[in-house]
């Protein structure tokens, strides 16, 4: 888009530089007595020139408008998305904590709920042992014990049991407001 609004300039500005030349030359040749012949030329020459002239003004006026209707969308999208944004952290941080009073409810060591809550964000073992740094076996050993506490057989038994009641059931489709 760039090149394109440089190449429209381009062409304004040859193209109405030259209509003035052609102009000036016309009425120059128009005072010193011209043929009708080289006259009726220039004039050709000054009429295209000026509608090469006026075609690049309506190209720029309307490169301009879009450029403000995408302005105002680009407005209007970051809008909402810092309205999504306020809208999801509130609802996250109430869900970190209901997660949270849940794993409470569990008995889960401090070490045992940041291990939990970097399973629910689906962190591989390897990658939480050197989050937290630690070994491997350790936290192979904290995540087996968490499975213990909670009943469950699995990270996506874990999951399932805080998802669950926040997705749509099978048949049903998801409310969007």
């Amino acid at each position: 888009m760039e090149d394109s609004r440089k190449a429209t300039w381009i062409l304004l500005v040859w193209s109405g530089l030259f209509a003035v030349l052609v102009a000036m030359d016309l009425v120059n040749d128009y005072q010193s007595g011209s043929t009708l012949r080289h006259l009726s030329i220039e004039g050709l020459l000054l009429l295209l020139s000026g509608g090469v002239f006026a075609m690049g003004l309506r190209k720029l006026r309307s490169v301009r408008q879009e450029v403000t209707v995408l302005k105002g969308d680009l407005d209007r999208i970051r809008n909402e998305k810092e309205r999504w944004k306020q809208e999801t952290h509130q609802l996250l941080a109430g869900l970190s904590q209901k997660i949270e009073d849940q794993f409470t409810q569990w008995e889960l060591t401090p070490a045992e709920k940041e291990v939990g809550f970097l399973l629910l964000k689906g962190i591989s073992l390897k990658e939480i042992a050197d989050i937290r740094q630690t070994r491997l076996k350790t936290v192979q050993q904290q995540s087996q014990s968490i499975y213990q506490k909670t009943g469950l057989a699995s990270r996506s038994e874990l999951a399932a049991f805080f998802l669950e009641d926040l997705l749509p059931g099978t048949g049903e489709s998801p409310q969007i407001s």
